[in-house]
């Protein structure tokens, strides 16, 4: 009974520690930011793991260490992907964990049931590696995605191609391919409804991952 008591405090006074850190974040750095996050979601993991004080401290410690950073580089690289996909339908977010997200739709990326690189999206994926070479702590990943038309043993292999294509134009253009982790998701996570085509051409897209870890980390 005492342990389970304990248990439940811990986790609720995590909880507690994780939201006065999000609200402290409004005067940290971008580092800051993304360490004290990852502390207050580390220590909420290892409370209830834990269930004790001992399971929070290191779980706050693993998130500190663990976590991405939105670094001075990394919001460069948003706003100039930002002007090279301007007018192109590709989304350029900063995801919850400070990854940058670029969500690339099929009608610039790839043609209907092909993986080879179309024009249009090549200088997206030139300006994407320009200048990762001097970033070698930065990680990438690609992953594909298809529309439910089509059986999964046709979806899923399209899916990891499109993938591989957009890493082997990056290898070529500098990226260490080592640094780029690929996957393929065929119809399994969709965005939009399937049942129209507006719905399908949005779920046919291939998503681009950058995202930096902490030097203490490293």
């Amino acid at each position: 009974m005492n342990s389970t008591r304990f248990a439940l405090r811990a986790t609720a006074l995590s909880s507690l520690c994780a939201a006065l850190l999000l609200s402290a974040c409004a005067d940290m750095t971008p580092n800051q930011k993304g360490t004290a996050v990852g502390a207050g979601i580390g220590a909420v993991a290892g409370a209830a793991i834990g269930g004790n004080a001992e399971g929070t401290a290191i779980g706050a410690g693993l998130g500190a260490l663990g976590g991405y950073v939105w670094s001075r580089h990394m919001q460069e690289k948003k706003a100039a992907m930002e002007r090279a996909t301007a007018g192109t339908g590709v989304a350029v977010t900063q995801t919850a964990d400070n990854q940058l997200k670029l969500n690339i739709p099929s009608d610039i990326s790839f043609d209907t049931g092909r993986a080879d690189i179309k024009p249009s999206l090549r200088p997206v994926l030139d300006q994407f590696a320009n200048g990762l070479g001097a970033q070698p702590n930065t990680e990438i990943r690609i992953i594909g995605h298809t529309d439910s038309t089509g059986p999964d043993s046709v979806n899923d292999p399209l899916s990891l191609q499109r993938a591989a294509s957009a890493r082997d134009y990056l290898a070529a253009h500098g990226v260490d391919p080592q640094r780029v982790m690929i996957n393929g998701r065929g119809e399994h996570e969709p965005i939009a409804d399937n049942s129209t085509e507006a719905g399908r051409a949005r779920n046919r897209r291939v998503e681009i991952y950058l995202a930096e870890r902490s030097v203490a980390s490293r």
